[in-house]
């Protein structure tokens, strides 16, 4: 038995003023067709059985989950009462499944990321899958990297392969390095022995468990009483309450013995700023974006029209620009600058007068 946990609760404040705390970004349908979330689940066709997919999220944007994926369990639809990083939404989710099948596979995936070549994905998926059955071994996804990205953690990875599964390669993890600076982005790239972490990961219910209890035990005391419980709303609620804010890169990832990552070339996008949008959105021969929207653009190039309301927007001289509109506010900002837009937003939520903005 397989499940899936998708982890849809983040704030999105990247993507202001498209994403807000009512609908934040992978609710949101940026590339036509489905929002982020619904295309996350909608990959797993023919892996996962729809019955089998599970969605942590925010209490307030139950609804939505609930909306935009009808067809999953009443009782896999959670509710986190406050946010504490991805730790306890993973243990959450383990303990929620150890009771109904320990040996279950479970793979984690965030909701918000886009994949251009769902195939590829999921072939590394079942390879990921096999050597964490077999193996007892955490497993996570690295994507083979194209350029020296600062904006990603990293994984380093053996040398020579540990095992073949499938089609692809299966390397043992050495270490873990956060976001660096060019100079050794550069260096990791050259080096050929670094991947992307896409955060997302495959193990057995009871392997993560076990590392819980390993190396987070104060969770794991947490996961424990959840696991005896009667898993109410109630019980779900004490449990994060109870818990530390703590990532599982930190907490678990770069301190367990046995992890596994397997390489994935499928065109991946963690999708996290307006000038992701950009880069994945069809262009114009000068490199300008505009989606649905209504633009002009003369002597001017790489910029990003997403617009509402139906109004001509007109570019004159104007070079890597993300112009984005909505009902009620306009922003502007340099594509080069748009990881800056969080921080807009902290400004917006400070102020009395404009925090209903966010």
């Amino acid at each position: 038995m397989i499940y899936a946990v998708i982890m849809a609760g983040g704030a999105g404040t990247r993507f202001w003023p498209k994403s807000r705390k009512q609908k934040p970004k992978q609710f949101l349908n940026l590339f036509g067709g489905r929002s982020m979330l619904q295309q996350t689940a909608e990959r797993l066709d023919g892996f996962i059985a729809k019955e089998n997919i599970m969605v942590i999220t925010n209490q307030i944007y139950r609804p939505l989950v609930e909306e935009q994926l009808p067809e999953l369990r009443d009782s896999y639809v959670i509710g986190e009462p406050v946010a504490r990083n991805t730790a306890p939404c993973i243990a959450s989710a383990a303990s929620l499944l150890y009771e109904e099948n320990p040996h279950a596979l479970m793979v984690v995936l965030p909701a918000d990321h886009r994949i251009g070549n769902p195939e590829a994905f999921r072939k590394v998926l079942t390879s990921a899958a096999e050597t964490a059955r077999s193996e007892e071994a955490l497993v996570t996804i690295g994507i083979e990297p194209t350029r020296p990205e600062t904006g990603y953690g990293y994984i380093r990875r053996e040398v020579k392969p540990f095992a073949k599964r499938g089609e692809n390669a299966v390397y043992k993890v050495l270490n873990f390095t956060e976001k660096p600076d060019i100079s050794t982005a550069e260096q990791f790239l050259k080096s050929g022995d670094y991947l992307w972490n896409s955060g997302m990961f495959i193990w057995k219910v009871s392997t993560i468990v076990d590392a819980f209890k390993h190396h987070l035990p104060g969770i794991y005391e947490q996961m424990e009483r959840l696991i005896a419980s009667d898993k109410s709303a109630k019980d779900i609620d004490h449990f994060y309450e109870k818990c530390p804010s703590v990532s599982i890169d930190y907490g678990i990832m770069e301190k367990a013995e046995s992890v596994h990552v397997v390489p994935g070339s499928f065109d991946w996008n963690d999708v996290g700023s307006w000038k992701a949008v950009h880069e994945l959105s069809k262009k114009d021969p000068a490199g300008n974006a505009a989606g649905k929207s209504k633009a002009l653009f003369h002597k001017s190039g790489t910029n990003l029209v997403h617009t509402d309301s139906g109004k001509l927007v007109t570019f004159v001289g104007v070079d890597k620009v993300a112009l984005v509109e909505t009902d009620d506010a306009i922003l502007v900002v340099n594509l080069s600058e748009t990881q800056e837009v969080k921080k807009l937003v902290d400004i917006l939520g400070e102020d009395p007068d404009l925090e209903h903005y966010i």
